[in-house]
């Protein structure tokens, strides 16, 4: 009865080990740059329907933010044409525009809202 003694493959340059004079076994370590994820503003739009308290109450729900603050916003929306309601990553941002939207139809409100890249 004949065995064939194991056949080992061979290791690929880049991961092979080098040795020292030694016994031992060096591995190179190689760090990684990772790069944070791109952050998205949601934005909300002003329009001459939408009424000013609701606008405050959908930035304390969906935002978490005081009245006092939810009052800066919506004030900043309705003098400037916009307003920034919070920076989160992409999928985040998505969720709140969705549930901005879905509250405005809801409520038979036109209000818009966005989400885009934040430049820094």
């Amino acid at each position: 009865m004949a065995t064939k003694s194991p056949v080992i493959p061979p290791v690929p340059p880049a991961h092979q080990p080098q040795r020292d004079d030694g016994d031992s076994v060096v591995l190179e370590r190689r760090t990684q740059k990772v790069q944070p994820p791109q952050m998205y503003q949601v934005v909300m739009l002003n329009d001459d329907y939408t009424p000013m308290e609701f606008v405050v109450v959908v930035i304390q729900e969906f935002f978490g933010k005081d009245l006092e603050a939810a009052t800066q916003i919506m004030l900043k929306i309705h003098l400037d044409g916009k307003g920034i309601c919070g920076v989160y990553s992409k999928d985040v941002a998505a969720t709140k525009v969705d549930q901005v939207l879905d509250a405005a139809a809801k409520a038979g409100h036109p209000l818009k809202c966005i989400s885009e890249p934040v430049d820094f």
